[in-house]
């Protein structure tokens, strides 16, 4: 049996509707945002029942969307998977409104420039307006660009300034998943990965 099953096959009896699951995107841009937020963490989503399958929704490029949960988890780098849960559990009529909330936000685009006051989405934002809107709970961390950089030191500002075209838009409100992942709201309920982010 491969590494992958063994984790896949340790997660899959604890989770429940409404877990948010983070993982590590193997891509250069999304290795930024991890490098960026002191995390190894760069995409973040949320679980459901869907047809009494186990699905991911997420905000990914190129929109929001319904995915396999086992195809989720096969997109994360060296396994690195962590599973967490709101400490206030949640009721069956939550589960409901929390889907409903999610669905009315499916195909919408996915914003590259992490804009949060925009209409696109992004993994963070989708998961932080999904959770309020149908709960009135916030998870993570908003914050401008600037706040963000000088929080995280070990940025790369050369590459920040390419992506958005030689300018940081240093106003700019954005969410990150690393904010998601350490907020006291929620409790791990499975993780392949350490504090420091190693496997």
């Amino acid at each position: 049996m491969s590494t992958e099953n063994i984790t896949y096959n340790q997660f899959l009896p604890l989770i429940e509707e409404g877990d948010i699951i983070f993982i590590s995107i193997n891509s250069f841009l999304y290795r930024q945002v991890a490098q960026g937020t002191g995390s190894w963490s760069s995409h973040v989503g949320f679980i459901v029942k869907d047809n009494n399958e186990w699905v991911v929704l997420e905000s990914a490029v190129p929109r929001v969307r319904r995915t396999p949960l086992r195809d989720f988890f096969n997109r994360t780098t060296n396994n690195q998977v962590s599973i967490s849960r709101l400490k206030q559990r949640l009721t069956p009529a939550q589960i409901t409104k929390l889907k409903k909330v999610a669905n009315n936000r499916m195909g919408r685009f996915y914003h590259l420039g992490f804009k949060f006051e925009s209409e696109r989405q992004f993994c963070s934002k989708f998961v932080y307006l999904t959770f309020k809107e149908a709960l009135g709970i916030e998870l993570g961390k908003l914050q401008t660009l600037r706040e963000l950089v000088e929080e995280n030191p070990q940025a790369s500002l050369n590459f920040w300034r390419c992506w958005y075209f030689g300018v940081i838009p240093w106003k700019r409100i954005t969410i990150t998943p690393a904010s998601q992942l350490c907020d006291e709201q929620l409790e791990t309920v499975f993780s392949s990965v350490d504090a420091v982010g190693h496997y």
